[in-house]
């Protein structure tokens, strides 16, 4: 499904927090339609899994299920969609062929799959759901594991379903129950924990090195890795900007460089 004129209007009027945020309510929403039809599980957004070294890794969303946890990454981007399982990065491309590259998501959700499974302290199956918005197309998407799926969004329910029926139970009512108790409280985190954990994706980017040939000569300084902000929704590098309109006009804040495929935005203190 192409993008269509709501999510225009959507896309001009708010940032990429909100868009992110109602992704995952749509995700929710097609889950809620798996369990109308009896596949009954437990949902929960944003969940903040603790990390040994004291950050966190943040979930999407997960749909806690009889069969095991399904552990979903979603993604709001548009136009066509390139990527390999293996690759670092993934390219999509807009109408007007401009390319932004964003972090390989199976990388992303199997970091969250990691820590998630050391939190809960047991084996349970995990299963990776890359979930992609109607408004862009997996032109071509790589992938050869088979407990990893990329779809998109409208294609939730048929995925679940074929997983559900190719594997038996593994979970009994009261461990999905227990499961859920686990990880609810992790939902319900302060700011200065979500901000923290924002400093900890900047702060991993800011010590890495461009390696030479691929950035221009003043990119290879130390001092410019160092200054190197990175936007938390997409990988791309935050730049500084200016607004020029509205409530905001006049105040300098950061912005994705991957715009307007990323939307999302910083304010500048001070």
């Amino acid at each position: 499904m192409s993008k269509g004129l709501f999510d225009y209007i959507l896309d001009s009027i708010f940032d990429s927090d909100w868009v992110g945020r109602r992704g995952e309510k749509l995700t929710e929403k097609e889950l809620n339609l798996v369990k109308l039809f009896g596949r009954n599980g437990k949902v929960l957004r944003n969940i903040y899994v603790p990390k040994q070294n004291g950050e966190t890794s943040e979930i999407d969303v997960v749909f806690i299920t009889q069969k095991g946890v399904f552990v979903i990454e979603s993604k709001n981007y548009s136009g066509w969609i390139f990527g390999d399982e293996n690759a670092v990065k993934w390219t999509s491309v807009l109408p007007n062929k401009q390319k932004n590259s964003f972090y390989n998501p199976i990388r992303q959700n199997r970091t969250h799959i990691k820590w998630l499974g050391r939190y809960l302290g047991e084996e349970i199956p995990l299963f990776s759901l890359i979930v992609f918005s109607e408004r862009c197309e997996l032109k071509k998407v790589t992938v050869e594991s088979k407990d990893i799926k990329v779809i998109k969004r409208d294609r939730i329910y048929a995925t679940i379903r074929a997983i559900w029926e190719s594997v038996g139970d593994a979970l009994s009512e009261e461990r999905v129950n227990a499961i859920y108790a686990k990880l609810q409280p992790l939902t319900n985190v302060d700011t200065a924990t979500k901000a923290a954990h924002i400093k900890s994706i900047n702060d991993k980017y800011k010590t890495e090195t461009p390696k030479p040939g691929k950035e221009s000569a003043d990119a290879q300084k130390p001092e410019a890795a160092e200054n190197v902000l990175i936007c938390p929704q997409c990988g791309n590098k935050l730049v500084e900007r200016t607004a020029r309109k509205g409530s905001n006009a006049g105040n300098r804040f950061y912005g994705c460089s991957g715009f307007p495929q990323c939307r999302y935005t910083k304010n500048i203190s001070g």
